[in-house]
Parts: C-alpha cells; structure tokens; sequence
C-alpha cells in the first residue's frame, strides 16, 4: 500500500461566474468582455464622491434562476455589504457584496464521474458581488497595468461544502456547473475569458478522522483541467510535506500549468479583516415567493432532467444522452429533430456522428450549423423507407443538401441518382451477370465455403452502381446460389 493511500483529501470550492447582463451589477456602464482598457467605465464604477450605485434587477433573476435550478432555499430580504480591502484594481476601495444575508443557501449539483457514478455536491450558499477590475503583469517589463473595464460586473459566488475528494470529482462538478449556467443563458462559461473561476480549498488528513487538516486555497486555474492537475498536484504536496515532518502552513497558492505544481502568493496565517458592514447606498432587495414562481415558469428544461427523458422515454443509451445535453444548442436541436421523426437512435446517430465530423471537419462551432432538423429527418425517412442506403445518405446526400437546404432530401437524392433499386427483376439480371464470372467460386460457395456471399453480394453492388437495395441484394443472391 503506497503511503499516499493513508490519507484523503477534503476539498471545497468557490466557483464566480460572470453574468450575462447588458449593464454593470451597480451602473449602467456595458458590461462587456474585451474592448479598449478603461472604456467601460464611468464615475459610478470609479467610486468618485457623490455617486450612488443602483442594484441590477437582471442579476436578482439570474441568482433566483439558478437557485431554483440547484433547489436551494431563496432569500426573501436581500441586504448588501461592503468588503473593505485595498488593492489597486478595486477602483472604490471596497466590494459591494453580500456577507450575512446571501440570496441562496444550501442546495446541490449531482456531478457524474467518468466510472458512470454519480456524486451530490452540496452547496453552502449563492451570493451576489460585483467583480474587481484586472491587473495585467505581462504587458509592461516594469509596471502592472490596470483594466477596469471588468470591475464592477455582476456575479454570482457558488460556495460548496467541502465535499470533493479528488481532482476528478472536482472536474466532474465545474463540468455540471458550466452546462447548469449555459442552459439557463445567464453565463457563457468561458473559462479562458475569464467569466468563470474557481478557487480550490484543499487539505488532507487520515483516513478514519473527523479533524480537517490546515487547508490550502489555490487560486489562479483557467481550465478545467488545470483545476483538477492542481487540486492532485497540491494532494500529494501536502502529504510529501506531512510524511516529512512539517507542518501544512494556511496560504493561498497558485497554480502553473507549464510545469504542474503550485507555488506560494501570500500567507494566509493571519485572517483578513474585511470589516464588512450594510451597504448604507443600498436599499434590501426583496424576493417574494410571487417572483420565485414567476421566474421559475420560464426556465428552460435542465439538463437532469433531459436525461431522464433521454433514456427512459426515448430509451437512448446514456453515453448517446449525455453527448447530446453536454451542449443546449444540440439538445434543442435534438428536440426540434424528433419532432419530425420517431428514430430517436438515428436521430442521436446523425447529431453525435455525421454531424459532430462535418463541423469538426471545418472547425465550427454548433451554433454555425444551419441545416434545419427537419432535413435530417428527411434524410432519415429516406433511409427507413429503405429508399437511399446509410453510406450515400452520409457521403453524398448530407453534403449536398447542406449546399441546397431550400430543396428536399429525396429531390436531391433523385437528382445525384442515389434512390436504390427495389425491383427484384432489375437486380436478379444483375445477380446472374455477376455470378456468371466466378463459376469456380459458385463451386466453393456450395461446398461450404459460404463466407463467399460477400464477393458476390459486392459484385452486383458495383455493378449497380451502389443503388441496389442491399437487403433484397442480400436475399435475392443466397437465394440464387442455394438453388
């Protein structure tokens, strides 16, 4: 047993995710990612004397959407507080946030790992805050410029209990939390931009104890793949550091992606004090059960809840279920197609395999796919109805159709003359021609040599130029030799 199988590591994790509005959390500058530094920015962000902030009433419906979507208990009166900290990114010296009274308490996020098995992730609370602006360290040899086009941005803080107890199980929920915020559209997930972060609690201790080790926060991961190489680098960390005779020392960490491991920022060993106290420019917010209901009737179907019907009603497998919600935009493709057929295996076949390859062919996102569903269907039909085989239908019909959305599947398969041949006359001359030019493998066919039929079978296909219906192909051909 390795020395690391002593020990288990308990992990929590703070998620921000930037919101969707048009307007800032306190102001009405853009709140917009990109654009020239400090141009999205007023004297309402910039904190100067005299000015008020006025709360985003767009932000209270998205933390009440996804605190409907995780069942957490909504607040009725919201207050907001101010967290008092200087750093040269936050313009006004303080946070406006909310520290007592967050609009969501409790709830959960079901994560499913990669051996099929899912896992409750537990929620401590959802607060609402405004963003700090961005200091960038990599443009000047010599100074840390500021961009304060990101402060003062609406978002949300989704605080778990420590309930994760590896990279994978963390990967798992950040995976879970970006399709959550992506289907209810209130943020784009992007962790590259920035418009959600994580920061990683970690600490570990015995197996069998119920007293948490000294935690470390790791800041600083802009992938989901980092976040879990970091939370596994800084697990056996700790360890090697414990098994060494030392002693874990509370400290924020970053993590670097070039050569995996974490380092040391700041120590944590004295608390900070951020002498919060009521924002005394605003006014509680109030949430009553009468909006809950309201915004709750204009959710869009989750993706628990897509799954279920996946693969209970329309009987899909779960891999099939799952590729199909990891985006919306295909789930809702995906319904609007089996609107119009009743193959839902084909209908999860054409999305997952024809055409995830024609946009991964061309680098394209879903969202520039412009086929309409109702032309796959059409494309099914024709292949239900056995009239175009599969591998037409996907070398030849699909392309072209793309190319000419405004005609119908079997006007273009007439066109390319695609349609296959159903007349048994027509295919048994086309048997006997073929079969006419190996007498001597008829003869090994008959005396047990029957994994032949496949010759045959192909020899008439090419001489029907692939139009033949291969199932009566196949019928008609051992029909014809076993005479």
């Amino acid at each position: 047993m390795s020395v690391y199988d002593k020990y288990e590591a308990v992990i929590g994790l703070e998620c921000h995710i930037q919101l969707l509005t048009q307007t800032k959390m306190y102001s009405s500058d853009i709140a917009e990612y990109g654009g020239l530094p400090n141009s999205h920015v007023s004297v309402v962000t910039l904190g100067h004397p005299g000015t008020l902030p006025v709360a985003n009433e767009r932000t209270i419906e998205f933390a009440v959407k996804l605190g409907i979507a995780v069942n957490a208990n909504i607040r009725e009166e919201n207050q907001f507080a101010r967290k008092n900290y200087f750093y040269a990114d936050l313009p006004k010296g303080y946070q406006i946030t909310q520290d007592k009274t967050p609009i969501c308490t409790g709830g959960f996020i079901t994560a499913k790992l990669k051996d099929g098995k899912e896992k409750k992730i537990n929620l401590t609370r959802i607060h609402v805050e405004e963003d700090a602006g961005k200091s960038l360290h990599d443009i000047d040899a010599f100074d840390t410029l500021i961009d304060l086009n990101r402060a003062g941005t609406p978002l949300l803080e989704i605080v778990t209990e420590p309930d994760f107890r590896s990279g994978e199980e963390a990967y798992a929920y950040l995976t879970e939390v970006r399709k959550l915020v992506r289907y209810l559209d209130i943020c784009d997930g992007n962790m590259e931009e920035g418009s959600l972060r994580c920061d990683a609690n970690i600490s570990v201790m015995l197996k069998g104890s119920k007293t948490f080790g000294k935690k470390v926060e790791v800041k600083n991961m802009n992938s989901f793949r980092n976040v879990q190489r970091a939370i596994d680098f800084e697990i056996k960390r700790q360890i090697d550091v414990i098994e060494a005779g030392g002693e874990i020392l509370g400290e924020t960490r970053s993590f670097d992606a070039v050569n995996d491991l974490t380092f040391t920022l700041r120590s944590k060993e004295n608390a900070n004090d951020y002498r919060y106290f009521p924002e005394p420019d605003l006014q509680p917010v109030f949430v009553t059960q009468e909006y809950i209901n309201s915004v709750k009737a204009q959710l869009p179907t989750l993706p628990d809840e897509l799954f279920k019907t996946y693969t209970q009603t329309y009987k899909l497998s779960e891999y099939d279920a799952l590729q199909i919600i990891e985006i919306k935009e295909v789930a809702l493709y995906f319904n609007e197609l089996i609107s119009h057929t009743s193959n839902y295996k084909s209908a999860a076949n054409w999305l997952i395999g024809n055409v995830r390859a024609y946009l991964n062919e061309r680098a394209m996102n879903f969202s520039d796919f412009t086929l309409a569903p109702k032309k796959i269907a059409e494309i099914i039909a024709l292949i239900d109805d056995e009239k175009i085989s599969n591998a037409a239908a996907s070398q030849r019909l699909f392309p072209a159709l793309i190319e000419k959305p405004n005609k119908t599947a079997e006007q273009i398969a007439t066109e390319l003359d695609l349609l296959q041949n159903s007349d048994s006359g027509e295919i048994q001359k086309l048997i006997d021609e073929a079969l006419s030019k190996f007498p001597e493998k008829i003869t090994e066919y008959k005396n047990g040599k029957l994994g032949l039929l496949g010759l045959f079978v192909g020899e008439v296909m090419k001489l029907s130029k692939g139009k033949a219906d291969p199932k009566l192909l196949n019928k008609l051909v051992k029909e014809t030799l076993d005479k």
